[in-house]
């Protein structure tokens, strides 16, 4: 590959394992009519491959020095953006009746702004396929009751059914990272339980978590404690538990009846 000066400042880890890059591919089953949103194509490994997905490819790269290699890439399928994905509005590029299919390997840093980029903007990919480092994925892909679990896993549930595909070695990035990574899956729910208010939900939720030791009644208390009771009694909880305790379905219901 032409030489390239590797930032540190975007958390640049180009993936160079082949088959990896496969599998990642494999987990997209788009049409024609589709559209792959890729942020950080880096040296377009990844982006090679999708473009022969037959469906448009859109890139956002924030680092314009890479254009000599995107360039490369010779495929009408493709359209490549410099700019900093995070100051965009999707809303200009998309519609919310595109069916987006979203990837990207991006640093710790900028996972759950880039996650909540398109949850503010209201633009909900069909599918997002995320390659994060690996205690982030397992974080985002935990289920109650364990202790990865978090204010940030409750709200994503609330929009998609979350999976950890599947792990991989530092050693297939260049230059070599400190951790291993994971790819994981975000697949938009079909039946989205209708919420009242979306942002005093993720209020509740950040609230319930803001000290992660305490139980639901310290943590709430600034809450109807009355109203949160009874709900929690119908699912099998009460005030003394905590709130990685809870499906995000429980803090719907509480939220819809405050």
């Amino acid at each position: 590959m032409e030489k390239h000066n590797f930032k540190k400042k975007y958390g640049q880890n180009f993936l160079n394992n082949e088959a990896v890059l496969d599998n990642i591919v494999e987990l997209f089953d788009v049409d024609s009519d589709d559209k792959i949103i890729e942020v950080g194509p880096g040296a377009g490994a990844l982006t090679k491959r999708l473009v022969h997905k037959g469906c448009s490819v859109t890139a956002f790269e924030i680092d314009e020095s890479l254009k000599k290699f995107l360039d490369k890439i010779n495929s009408d399928n493709l359209n490549v953006i410099y700019c900093d994905f995070l100051k965009i509005n999707l809303n200009e590029y998309f519609s919310k009746k595109d069916k987006l299919f979203f990837v990207a390997n991006i640093p710790y840093y900028i996972t759950t702004p880039i996650i909540t980029k398109f949850i503010d903007d209201d633009i909900i990919p069909n599918l997002m396929i995320l390659m994060v480092q690996k205690e982030v994925g397992e974080r985002l892909s935990a289920i109650p009751g364990t202790s990865d679990y978090a204010a940030i896993t409750v709200i994503l549930n609330y929009y998609f059914d979350i999976n950890y595909e599947f792990t991989v070695d530092r050693k297939d990035f260049y230059p070599v990272p400190n951790v291993d990574s994971a790819i994981i899956s975000l697949r938009k729910k079909e039946n989205i339980i209708s919420v009242k208010d979306i942002s005093k939900f993720k209020k509740l939720v950040n609230d319930a978590f803001k000290q992660k030791r305490k139980n639901l009644r310290n943590n709430l208390k600034g809450y109807d404690l009355d109203i949160i009771s009874k709900i929690l009694y119908e699912y099998g909880f009460n005030l003394n538990n905590r709130a990685e305790d809870l499906g995000y379905e429980v803090f719907v219901h509480i939220v819809n009846s405050l």
